[in-house]
């Protein structure tokens, strides 16, 4: 290993953009064993199908769409 090298000649790394952040995300048992599923069908990693699917949804810029059941003769 040398004691210094030279770096003046180096370019940017041109995938830096496309690094992927580390999160914590709780997500219920049964979506996590849908993906698990999938991933044992597809032979890809869990996350990496999860983070495809969100991928594709950010995308594609779906929208949830969601309706909460209004309670009926609450007062």
């Amino acid at each position: 290993m040398r004691k210094e090298y030279d770096f003046t000649k180096a370019r940017k790394n041109p995938y830096a953009k496309r690094l992927k952040k580390a999160v914590t995300i709780r997500l219920d048992t049964d979506t996590v064993a849908y993906f698990k599923d999938v991933a044992a069908e597809t032979g890809i990693a869990y996350q990496i199908l999860i983070n495809l699917y969100l991928r594709d949804c950010a995308a594609s810029h779906k929208k949830l769409s969601m309706r909460w059941a209004s309670k009926s003769g609450a007062a």
